[in-house]
């Protein structure tokens, strides 16, 4: 067994994916002895299996899509998908999965780093167990900031856990396109690969429990996705629960409640993800098996430690539970960084938090859906704007601009709003300014809004709340 050997850096950094890499180097540039750790690859979930790939794989895909579109509008096109390409693309992307180039990115601004599995071993100490058994204990002199991500979760489906069934980390790596894909989930990864994958070749067929697609968004939103996706070629089916999952010769096969059974080749499971607490020594925090999420105040300082701990701990990005996005990882990094260095600034807030689908069309929102701000008890007022005459141009005239603006108002300002469509993600950009700095409707109604663009329908949406 090799000797422990024990370190006292000024911070200590679990976890280097893009908000933790982000905030150790800003300590490193700021003079702190840092070390970062991680057991997987230095930039985290997204550069690899999530945002950059995933999007490499979506672009791709829509190319396919608006070449489909020409016939009837703008000549002829036939379109043969080929996935190679985009397998030999994302391989590039990634650096075929090495992460070197992002390792001396943060060597070089001064900071020291350590592959292995991190864990809270006592308050104010990291005992990292590194690949050759060594283990390293830190205690840091000034602070420990836990920013581990979450992984891809599996529902407790009976059958399910002896299949080689995929996450989205199988599927992005994956160098040929199945025939068939099963997707259990209907959310936005399941969505946004679906389709893809759908448009590049492979029959797609998603099963979602729920009663609708996209079930934390407004129902518009599943039901235009549930609309394109069928006209897509994708087979959709809600309200359908996953009882059991067999795996013979080669062949899924989904066996479901009320006798409905799936079959294809490869299986992805979609289902969301789990922070897991355990893993990184939750119990030093005070947090049971039951605990989803490390609870931290607005300086994303971790509840109770105050006064108990000899050096100060942060949490950000997933493990806080405040939303898995990377944007959310690096804005709170930024909170977290400046809460160490003692530079003050705004706390976070979470009114305002934008996601968006990228599936086609695209599915935009902030804040907080008519459904959540009926639940909390405000004064609800809505409006909806379809961004064409309806969804109908988006199937059989292949039009490409089906979607809608929503917007959920409390009083006279927004407090949430959808955009769905071919920018739906772009259209997002002055609907999140518009919630999170609480603009008077009043003030949105006076704007003057370009024509022709698709951000004009927010215009004639709070046209009808002013």
């Amino acid at each position: 067994m090799p000797a422990t050997v024990r370190e006292t850096p000024d911070a200590v950094v679990i976890g280097m994916g893009p908000g933790g890499e982000d905030l150790a180097g800003r300590l490193a540039d700021a003079g702190l002895d840092v070390v970062g750790v991680d057991e997987r690859l230095v930039g985290g979930e997204c550069p690899y299996w999530g945002c950059i790939p995933s999007k490499i794989m979506v672009r791709s895909a829509d190319l396919v899509g608006e070449a489909r579109r020409i016939p009837g509008m703008a000549g002829i096109a036939r379109v043969h998908p080929e996935f190679r390409p985009v397998a030999r693309r994302v391989r590039q992307a990634t650096d075929d999965w090495n992460d070197k180039v992002a390792v001396d990115r943060f060597t070089g601004r001064g900071g020291r780093f350590l592959r292995g599995t991190a864990r809270l071993t006592a308050p104010g100490e990291v005992t990292v167990l590194g690949a050759d058994e060594r283990e390293t204990v830190l205690r840091p002199r000034q602070a420990i900031v836990l920013a581990t991500g979450s992984e891809p979760a599996a529902p407790p489906v009976p059958g399910l856990a002896a299949t080689p069934y995929w996450t989205n980390r199988e599927l992005i790596e994956a160098e040929e396109l199945p025939e068939s894909l099963l997707i259990i989930g209907g959310g936005a990864i399941g969505l946004e690969l679906g389709q893809a994958w759908q448009r590049l070749g492979c029959a797609v067929t998603v099963v979602e429990a729920g009663p609708q697609l996209l079930g934390r968004e407004e129902p518009e939103s599943g039901d235009l996705l549930t609309q394109v996706l069928s006209a897509d070629g994708v087979s959709v089916h809600t309200g359908v629960e996953v009882q059991g999952v067999e795996y013979r010769d080669g062949r899924f096969q989904l066996l479901c409640k009320r006798g409905e059974r799936f079959s294809a080749d490869r299986l992805l499971v979609a289902t969301g993800r789990r922070i897991a607490l355990d893993r990184i020594g939750g119990g030093v925090l005070g947090l049971g098996s039951e605990a989803r999420a490390v609870p931290v105040d607005e300086r994303l300082r971790v509840v109770g430690t105050q006064g108990s701990w000899p050096v100060g701990i942060w949490a950000i990005g997933d493990v806080t539970g405040k939303g898995a996005f990377t944007h959310m990882a690096m804005y709170q990094a930024d909170v977290a960084v400046r809460a160490i260095l003692g530079q003050g600034g705004a706390p976070a807030r979470y009114h305002a938090v934008p996601r968006v689908t990228f599936t086609d069309p695209e599915i935009g929102a902030v804040g907080l859906t008519e459904a959540q701000a009926r639940a909390e008890g405000r004064r609800v007022r809505t409006a909806q704007t379809e961004l064409s005459a309806s969804s109908r141009g988006y199937i059989h005239g292949s039009n490409g601009n089906a979607g809608f603006v929503k917007l959920v108002a409390d009083g006279d300002t927004l407090v949430g709003a959808t955009s769905a469509g071919p920018s739906g993600g772009e259209v997002l950009g002055l609907l999140s300014l518009a919630v999170s700095a609480r603009i008077p409707i009043a003030e949105l109604a006076a704007t003057i809004w370009a024509y022709p663009t698709f951000h004009r329908a927010v215009g004639t949406a709070v046209a009808e709340l002013a």
